[in-house]
């Protein structure tokens, strides 16, 4: 593929849903990756589009440093930190109303994005033809998730009225 054609596809496969990246990002990254010899120009391809439109592969050199790369720890041993749990954990210095309003409106976007994220998965079973891709499997997981995240907002949303300030706050 050229960039223009992974820009396209990353598009299509709704990658920002998993990663934030630009289309710079991916012509920065492929110049890199072609000054290090990990991708190179296609010597089988059909000339590119113009100029600008260089056809790449990946290198040996380049398939063998991801292979590396995938069997690093960190991939399997992070731990998300996501932006709406430090917003809970601040959320008690909220003014009045703001904690359910903030809670409705999340609630909101969850649902909208099991929406999307079950037509992706649709589409995705459709391209593949199979459930045993690694594609359905991250949006059945992200989609769990997503639902898991709804069911916990609801059971919040109805204990809400008891928040309470902590009992026993440490001293000190």
């Amino acid at each position: 593929m050229h960039g223009y054609e992974v820009v396209a596809e990353l598009e299509r496969r709704q990658i920002g849903d998993w990663a934030n990246v630009s289309r710079p990002q991916v012509y920065y990254s492929l110049d890199k990756l072609v000054r290090l010899a990990l991708l190179r120009p296609a010597t089988d391809a059909e000339p590119a589009a113009g100029p600008e439109r260089r056809v790449l592969t990946t290198t040996a050199s380049g398939r063998a440093r991801l292979a590396d790369a995938l069997e690093r720890a960190d991939w399997t041993t992070a731990r998300e930190r996501p932006a709406f749990l430090t917003w809970m954990a601040l959320s008690w210095l909220a003014r009045p109303g703001v904690f359910t309003a903030q809670l409705r409106r999340r609630q909101a976007l969850l649902r909208q994005e099991i929406v999307r994220g079950e037509e992706t998965l649709r589409s995705v079973e459709a391209e593949v033809g199979h459930p045993y891709h690694e594609a359905v499997w991250m949006l059945t997981l992200m989609i769990d998730q997503l639902k898991n995240e709804a069911r916990w907002i609801d059971k919040v949303l109805r204990e809400a009225a008891h928040r309470a300030p902590a009992k026993h706050p440490p001293r000190g």
